[in-house]
């Protein structure tokens, strides 16, 4: 069973109710054809109803056939059709010719039946609707030779029985023509199941970035539909010989496409925190599609009965949706309603082409492909769309909270995130089973440097003590100003070290000098005081204050020196 008429079906069934066109009487056309290259994929033919789905060959002939190209859609009141094809040969050379029928793989069944003044003389009847090899079947095409003498006229029947619609075009070929079509069959179709897998690949690296489920549930959707593509154009017969009895329920991804829709249109929006009243609706499609696709896993023809009303429902829900998110400014919801509004319109074109009421071209025959694929890439700008709004949301955040933690003169930390941070790394020492150090510094004599140079100046010497300060730090070590002219540093080293680098903070303090407004060398010192944090139970109001207490002991030595609490 094709994936694509019953889909084609259900919309038209739920949308439209067009009456057939008046079928009109003509004289049978004759294909004159000589030694010249025949590939014939334009002529004139005739075909015929036959309502019964019972005639023989014999009744068949002697019904008046209704004239037409050789290109066919006659919609769903046309299950058993048959088309009359008469060709002469006007060469002095037998000619070999193949009838295509390379849209066979969607029907039931497809008959040829050679004739010469009304006698039999060849027919090949292919049943499409059980499993196993099919003669004169190749990928997707159904293909029937004979020969035709010189100045001979045949009439070839062509039977089509379809599941639901009815449409099919007939080529007619020379042996080389025959071959090349064989090889060409199906390309367009394999560039759109190319397009679909590239939107994976694409999808894949997008979840990569942003690790969100509404990307895996963007994967469902488009394994879904490139299921629903290859069973509706001819995929899977075209590449792999597989034909409706053997791929049945694969036409189960008609109830999953939508419901994994519906899921992403929940998840991006996130109508359930931000949406109520929408998010009920789309919860009761959901309910619907999933119960009937949990049905289709036992009984896939009977869940696809209901599928017209569901389509319908969904497609409403969906719309009207979007068009509320978009009506209360949602910033996506724009897009998708375009998208989905794609999908709609060229699903309304293939079903007007199946119903025989538009001409056949690609885009109307290809038209559900196509929809598919236009809601696939704007399913997929959307969620670009969203993970750059993401990041730049997340790092606006990130910006926020550096503001809000880091001392903004210097750009180091400020005191609330040194005590928060240093609490968290004192309780893990036991289990890191790492030391840490604390430096205390304070500057020198630093009113005096603003009294006497000025406020600027002062600013100047912090902003370079505390550049010294971040050029000893190693990256998991804290560095703060802990207020004023006063720094602190959590090091991530023995005691001994620390000392080390307080020494050298101190040396390369002592030998900065910074330019005063009238070009004098400023220079300043810093006094020192070191502590090794004793365990995980310290706490770091007693680490500051035993290392403040080493502190005040080096300004009471002279300053610019350093001291280690005892």
């Amino acid at each position: 069973m094709i994936a694509r008429l019953l889909l084609l079906f259900f919309i038209s069934h739920s949308f439209f109710a067009f009456a057939q066109n008046s079928p009109t009487t003509s004289i049978d056309s004759v294909i004159s054809l000589n030694n010249e290259q025949v590939n014939l994929t334009r002529f004139d033919m005739s075909y015929f109803i036959d309502k019964t789905g019972k005639m023989t060959l014999s009744q068949i002939q002697n019904q008046t056939f209704t004239a037409s190209e050789n290109e066919l859609t006659l919609g769903t009141n046309a299950k058993t059709t048959w088309s009359k094809i008469t060709v002469k040969n006007n060469d002095s050379d037998t000619l070999r010719l193949f009838i295509h029928n390379p849209d066979a793989y969607h029907l039931e069944e497809v008959g040829f039946y050679e004739t010469h003044n009304g006698q039999l003389i060849n027919q090949s009847e292919i049943q499409l609707d059980t499993s196993g090899p099919k003669a004169n079947m190749f990928g997707g095409s159904a293909v029937f030779s004979f020969y035709i003498a010189p100045q001979q006229q045949k009439t070839i029947y062509v039977k089509s029985v379809t599941f639901s619609h009815q449409w099919f075009a007939l080529n007619i070929y020379n042996e080389e023509h025959s071959k090349r079509a064989l090889v060409g069959n199906g390309n367009y179709i394999a560039l759109l199941v190319g397009m679909m897998l590239a939107l994976m690949i694409y999808n894949f690296f997008l979840y990569l970035s942003a690790r969100k489920i509404e990307n895996i549930v963007y994967a469902l959707y488009l394994i879904s539909g490139t299921v629903w593509v290859a069973l509706s154009y001819g995929v899977a017969a075209n590449f792999f010989g597989i034909f409706s009895a053997e791929v049945l329920q694969l036409n189960s991804s008609l109830l999953s496409m939508p419901s994994f829709l519906v899921i992403f249109v929940m998840l991006i929006f996130e109508t359930k925190k931000h949406y109520p009243k929408e998010h009920i609706a789309l919860s009761l499609i959901l309910v619907l599609l999933v119960g009937d696709f949990i049905y289709s896993l036992f009984d896939v023809v009977g869940a696809l009965k209901p599928a017209s009303t569901l389509a319908a429902m969904m497609m409403t829900v969906t719309f009207g949706v979007s068009i509320s998110l978009w009506r209360k400014g949602d910033p996506l919801a724009k897009y998708f309603l375009l998208g989905h509004s794609l999908f709609v319109i060229f699903n309304m074109l293939a079903v007007l082409y199946y119903k025989g009421i538009t001409d056949a071209n690609v885009i109307n025959s290809h038209g559900v492909g196509i929809g598919i694929l236009l809601e696939a890439l704007m399913m997929a700008f959307i969620l670009s769309y969203r993970i750059k709004t993401l990041e730049k949301i997340k790092a606006q955040q990130k910006e926020l909270t550096r503001l809000v933690d880091t001392d903004p003169m210097t750009g180091l930390y400020n005191r609330r995130y040194f005590d928060r941070k240093s609490e968290e790394l004192i309780a893990a020492m036991a289990s890191n089973h790492q030391e840490l150090t604390l430096i205390i510094a304070d500057l020198d004599h630093f009113k005096a440097i603003n009294d006497t140079y000025g406020h600027d100046i002062g600013d100047k010497v912090i902003i370079e003590f505390a550049n010294i300060l971040t050029t000893q730090q190693r990256k998991d070590d804290i560095a703060c100003r802990y207020g004023g002219e006063e720094f602190v540093l959590l090091l991530h080293c023995s005691l001994h070290d620390a000392k080390a680098v307080a020494e050298r903070i101190r040396e390369k303090a002592a030998n900065t000098r910074i330019k005063s407004n009238d070009a004098q060398a400023v220079k300043f010192t810093v006094s020192l005081g070191v502590h090794s944090v004793a365990h995980a139970s310290t706490t770091i109001k007693e680490t500051l204050s035993i290392a403040d207490k080493a502190l005040y002991k080096a300004k009471n030595n002279g300053r610019n020196c350093v001291e280690v609490a005892v």
